[in-house]
């Protein structure tokens, strides 16, 4: 086939996601080149890959998705003979391809990957953000070279590393009573409605905490981002839970939201980075981890995380 190993990865996320426009911007590709590519696709293959439906995106034919099963295995072999030959490239590449948990596109990726071009030199970023399933999804897929995520759900893909803990922590409105207080429990915060950070994994993270007290709050407000949530806050629809905080020049909380500890032992996710490459980690892999695990010390667990003082020394790894 005439198809490159890129054109094949846009099929199968037009395949994975059911929508051309769902599938441009989720790669930051134009939709004329995904377009190009399942033109060329079905070319090839002499048959449809999808039948369009006009507002209600695409649908795979029996066709397709012998197709897409036949990619896949062609994508997780390109991606097996990547990682197999990355020692043998011991340099750093001219293109990041880095995935991250949505949120932390504004809270903090910007300024580390900052510093890591300040160490490596020239090097071009092509940053993609998704929920916690997606980013397995595209790095199993060849898509990106790493994925930042925290370690809640099941990680079913890649070789985990730990760079810190972040305990969960209150984000409440700056009339709430509870605000005054300098750590809160989660029977109290039960109490108010709740603004859920409702993604795949994340929800169901957040919702779980307070199973310990056999009663979840009432969700009044729902949304897929870190800064409606506290926007939904900040105007009065409720309290909320979130561990990362922002981090230097992300955009600060502003005076109508207080983040307070939570002083139950709550286990705290991990923040992770994912690859493919196992024991036989590439050296630009190798310099990510340490810049990114040198990043966080120096920015500090009080910068990064909301937590009462004597946990802030258990959170930092390496």
């Amino acid at each position: 086939m005439n198809l490159t190993i890129r054109q094949l990865r846009y099929v199968c996320e037009v395949a994975s996601l059911g929508s051309v426009q769902a599938a441009s911007k989720a790669l930051h590709i134009s939709q004329s080149s995904i377009l190009a590519a399942i033109t060329l696709a079905e070319g090839e293959m002499g048959a449809r890959i999808f039948e369009r439906r006009p507002a209600r995106g695409v649908q795979i034919t029996p066709a397709g998705e012998r197709f897409i099963s036949a990619a896949r295995i062609m994508l997780s072999a390109s991606t097996e003979f990547d990682r197999a030959i990355g020692d043998l490239a011991d340099r750093v590449p001219k293109v990041l391809r880095i995935g991250c948990f949505e949120p932390f596109g504004a809270l903090f990726m910007p300024e580390m990957l900052r510093m890591y071009v300040d160490n490596v030199g020239d090097v071009e970023i092509d940053l993609l953000e998704g929920d916690q399933v997606r980013l397995q999804a595209w790095l199993a897929e060849g898509i990106i070279d790493l994925a930042i995520l925290y370690d809640i759900g099941a990680i079913t893909t890649g070789t985990m590393t730990k760079i810190c803990k972040v305990p969960a922590h209150a984000v409440l409105h700056v009339d709430d009573p509870l605000a005054t207080r300098e750590a809160v429990w989660l029977s109290d915060i039960a109490t108010r409605p709740f603004v859920l950070l409702d993604m795949p994994q994340t929800a169901t993270y957040l919702l779980t905490l307070f199973d310990i007290l056999a009663k979840r709050p009432e969700v009044r407000f729902h949304t897929r981002s870190y800064e409606t949530v506290r926007s939904a806050v900040a105007s009065g629809f409720g309290m909320s839970i979130l561990n990362m905080r922002p981090i230097g020049r992300a955009t600060v909380d502003g005076q109508t939201i207080i983040r307070r500890p939570i002083l139950d032992e709550l286990p705290p996710p991990t923040l992770i980075v994912l690859d493919l490459y196992g024991n036989s980690k590439p050296l630009f892999v190798r310099l990510f981890i340490e810049i990114f695990r040198r990043f966080f010390k120096e920015v500090g667990p009080s910068r990064f995380s909301v937590t009462i003082k004597e946990r802030e020394g258990a959170l930092l790894f390496g």
